[in-house]
C-alpha cells in the first residue's frame, strides 16, 4: 500500500454517526440507578485513539444536533483532539433530530454484555450524498479515510455517501479502509442479511484495507466459512487466512484483512490474538489473556493501532503488535475510547508486563 509521506493536514479522516452510550456498569438496566455516558461510534473510535494516544492528526466527518446532548459530545470530541467536520441539524424540541442512544452493560463472568438501541429520528441516518465538501476538505491532504459498517446500515442515504467520499479518497491519493462491524440488529431494521450483502458489496469496490471478524466476513461479504473442528480453538488463525482467500478473491482490489481473534471464557477472561493479511503475506500476533473490564472498543483500538503503525512507516510485525497491544490495553478501561499513552502501547507490544511501575 502506497501511503502518502508527503504533508498532509490530516493523517487520518473517519465518516460515521457519533452516539452517546449509556453504562450502568455491572448492572443490568432494569435495576440500575446510575449511568455512565461514553461517547462513541465505531468509525469515530479509530480516529480519536489515532489522536489521543498516538498524537496523529484526525477528523471526523459527522452529524452534530444543536441541543444539549449536542452540546456533551461535542465537548468530548474536543478532548480527544480530533477535527470535527460537522452537518448541522436543529431538534425541534420533541421528537428530534436525535443523536443516537446506545445502551450496554459490561456483564460479568457467566453473564455476558447486553446491547440495545434508540436510533430512532437519528441525524446520522440523515447524512447524505452532496452534505460534506470533500474536495475542500481532501484538498488539505489526507493519508487515510476510514469508514464502517455501523454507518452503512442506517439508512439508504448513508451508504451512498460512504461511497461518495471513499471515491473523493481515492481521487486524493488517500488510503481507504472499511470495517464490517456487521451488526444484525441494524441490518435487519433496513431489510436484513441480503440487503446488507448488497449495500456492502458496493462499497468493497472502493476499499483497499478490510477490518473484520470471520462472522463479519461470512455476514456482511456472504463469504462461505470454512468448516470448524469441534473442539478446536477459536485463536487458530488459519481458519481466518483460508476465508481471506476467499474474500480476496472475490474482491481483488484489497490489499490489507486484519482483525482480532479472540476465545471468551467468560465476560471478563478472554485470549486475545490478532492476524493481518497484507498483500499476499501473512502475519501472527502473540497471544495473551485479557482480565476485561469493558469490552466495547477493542477491535477499534486494534485497528487504531495497526493504522498509527502503517502510517508511520514501523514494520508491518511491529505495526501489527501495535493493534494487539493497544485493543488489549483498551478493553483494561471504561469506555469506548483509548485512555492509554503510546509508551505503554510500546512497552506492551514489546512484552510488558503488568507489574507495578515506580
Amino acid at each position: 500500500m502506497n501511503i502518502r509521506t508527503d504533508s498532509c493536514e490530516l493523517d487520518f479522516l473517519s465518516l460515521g454517526a457519533l452516539v452517546h452510550r449509556l453504562d450502568p456498569g455491572v448492572i443490568p438496566f432494569r435495576k440500575a440507578r446510575t449511568l455512565e455516558i461514553h461517547v462513541s461510534g465505531g468509525e469515530y473510535n479509530v480516529a480519536a485513539n489515532l489522536c489521543d494516544c498516538f498524537g496523529l492528526k484526525t477528523g471526523v466527518a459527522t452529524a452534530m444536533v444543536n441541543y444539549p446532548l449536542g452540546e456533551l459530545i461535542q465537548g468530548r470530541v474536543r478532548e480527544t483532539g480530533v477535527t470535527p467536520f460537522y452537518k448541522w441539524f436543529d431538534h425541534d424540541g420533541v421528537r428530534g433530530p436525535n443523536m443516537a442512544t446506545v445502551y450496554s452493560d459490561r456483564g460479568h463472568g457467566v453473564r455476558p454484555p447486553i446491547v440495545f438501541y434508540n436510533r430512532a429520528n437519528e441525524a446520522g441516518a440523515l447524512l447524505k450524498p452532496g452534505d460534506f465538501d470533500w474536495p475542500k476538505i481532501f484538498a488539505r491532504g489526507v493519508r487515510w479515510f476510514h469508514s464502517g459498517g455501523i454507518f452503512a446500515a442506517l439508512s439508504a442515504t448513508t451508504s451512498e455517501l460512504i461511497i461518495e467520499g471513499m471515491q473523493a479518497a481515492k481521487s486524493a491519493k488517500a488510503i481507504v479502509s472499511f470495517d464490517l462491524n456487521y451488526r444484525a440488529k441494524l441490518w435487519s431494521s433496513v431489510g436484513g442479511e441480503k440487503k446488507g450483502q448488497e449495500v456492502i458489496g458496493r462499497i468493497m469496490k472502493n476499499v483497499d484495507a478490510l477490518f473484520g471478524n470471520e462472522e463479519d466476513l461470512q455476514k456482511g461479504l456472504g463469504i462461505a466459512g470454512p468448516e470448524v473442528e469441534a473442539g478446536k480453538s477459536k485463536l487458530d488463525p488459519n481458519a481466518f487466512f483460508n476465508l481471506i482467500d476467499r474474500v480476496v478473491a472475490a474482491h481483488s482490489n484489497i490489499k490489507l484483512v486484519a482483525t482480532t481473534l479472540r476465545e471468551v471464557h467468560s465476560t471478563n477472561r478472554h485470549d486475545w490474538a490478532a492476524v493481518l493479511w497484507l498483500e499476499g503475506k501473512r502475519y501472527v500476533s502473540p497471544t495473551c489473556t485479557l482480565d476485561v473490564h469493558d469490552r466495547i472498543g477493542g477491535g477499534d483500538g486494534f485497528a487504531s493501532g495497526l493504522v498509527y503503525g502503517l502510517i508511520t512507516g514501523r514494520s508491518v510485525e511491529d505495526s501489527l503488535r501495535f493493534g494487539w497491544a493497544h485493543g488489549a490495553l483498551l478493553t483494561t478501561f471504561p469506555g469506548d475510547t483509548t485512555m492509554a499513552r503510546l509508551d505503554e502501547v510500546e512497552a506492551f507490544a514489546k512484552g510488558g508486563s503488568a507489574r507495578v511501575q515506580r
